[in-house]
């Protein structure tokens, strides 16, 4: 099944009007376009699924609705969103966004804002849905570029739907990438290794 035709306990929250993280500055008028174009990551650069190879969609421009439960366009400028969805045959899905901020200082701002709307994601689930129990697991920071870290988000059901995913924010220079992987389960289920690779790649791939 598509992440596009899934339904979870994920995609019955992402209704919920999600707000925090604090009010970018935007961009300054007359900044000069920017030339490069980021990459981004490849079906084959997902973590491994064990019976499903991952089918990649098309790099399309605007904001992946799969990142809209814990990330949103909420309180940041109107850059210019591009993304691409991942899907396998089974319940498992994955987005990456990339933003090309007009400078390196606001992009450092920009990740910042990012991690911090996954790292309260939780609390603000179970604020909006008192019938859903959620957690966030840090797992540290990855050496690639200007940096990344990758936290894990469980959420659980008072109808015993779960589902567990990985989300990252990494950046190069003056661009920020977000990486999401999803699947029902819980926190045992996540390939946090790999994932890490992905969060790796995926920057390295941004320029």
């Amino acid at each position: 099944m598509s992440m596009r035709s899934r339904t979870s306990a994920l995609t019955a929250l992402a209704v919920a009007a999600l707000t925090a993280g604090t009010v970018l500055t935007a961009p300054s008028a007359g900044a000069a376009p920017k030339a490069a174009v980021p990459k981004f990551l490849s079906a084959t650069q997902l973590p491994p699924h064990p019976t499903s190879a991952w089918t990649a969609g098309p790099v399309t421009e605007g904001f992946p609705e799969g990142l809209g439960l814990c990330v949103s366009t909420e309180g940041v400028p109107s850059y210019e969103y591009r993304n691409r969805e991942f899907w396998t045959d089974l319940d498992t899905g994955a987005v990456q966004l990339t933003v090309v901020a007009d400078s390196a200082a606001l992009a450092k701002a920009l990740a910042k804002h990012y991690d911090d709307l996954i790292r309260t994601c939780a609390e603000r689930i179970e604020a909006s849905s008192p019938d859903v129990e959620a957690e966030v697991r840090d797992y540290g920071t990855l050496p690639v570029e200007e940096g990344a870290r990758v936290r894990g988000l469980h959420t659980e059901t008072s109808w015993g739907a779960n589902d567990v995913a990985l989300l990252s924010v990494g950046r190069d220079g003056n661009t920020v990438t977000v990486v999401k992987w999803g699947q029902m389960g819980d926190f045992d289920d996540a390939p946090v290794t790999a994932f890490k690779k992905t969060t790796t790649t995926a920057v390295n791939k941004l320029y």
